[in-house]
């Protein structure tokens, strides 16, 4: 059995959130107001909103420490939250809120016992019990889904995201590696 608790999450949230500052440090400041359609967030407004999306899951399972969402007051953290992510900021706050709220978030989530990530809470209708770990897990999981929209974004802007041009040096780095073999094979 694979042991996954609060220090693997904490570290696959570090890793989450360190892409995302990447590709917030890659696109450009005069590209931070775009949004590829009309409703869409800008690309701003999504930096700000992954980082403050974790409220909601602090106030849910540590300021509250539900043991059921029937009657808990989305409206009111959404409200608070949106606050935040309206304040106006440029690229570098915006790089900065990302780290300082990453750095916080993933410390927290590392302090998480094994007694609390096991604990079960209900959805809105007092049904379908799962975990706090369980729901711990989507912290990382909304960003990653927010990260893609940020790469195609970086696509539709002219850039390559990192991680595609990572994985393409390494495959690139493998037939250079296969061309040596096949050639050095061909001497003998």
């Amino acid at each position: 059995m694979t042991n996954y608790g609060a220090a693997e999450l904490a570290s696959s949230f570090r890793t989450v959130r360190n892409n995302t500052l990447v590709i917030a440090n890659e696109i450009p400041e005069n590209k931070y107001g775009f949004a590829p359609v009309t409703g869409w967030r800008t690309v701003a407004e999504m930096l700000k909103h992954v980082a403050w999306a974790h409220m909601t899951y602090e106030d849910m399972h540590v300021t509250r420490r539900l043991a059921t969402l029937t009657g808990y007051d989305f409206p009111a953290i959404f409200a608070k939250r949106l606050e935040k992510e309206h304040q106006q900021m440029n690229k570098a706050q915006i790089i900065d809120l990302l780290r300082r709220e990453g750095d916080r978030v993933a410390a927290w989530l590392a302090t998480l016992d094994t007694a609390f990530l096991n604990e079960t809470f209900t959805d809105v209708i007092g049904q379908n019990p799962k975990t706090r770990f369980e729901n711990m897990l989507a912290i990382k999981e909304h960003e990653m889904h927010h990260r893609g929209q940020l790469m195609l974004i970086q696509r539709m802007i002219g850039i390559v995201p990192h991680l595609t041009r990572e994985r393409e040096e390494r495959a690139r780095q493998r037939a250079m590696a296969a061309a040596a073999a096949t050639a050095a094979g061909a001497k003998k």
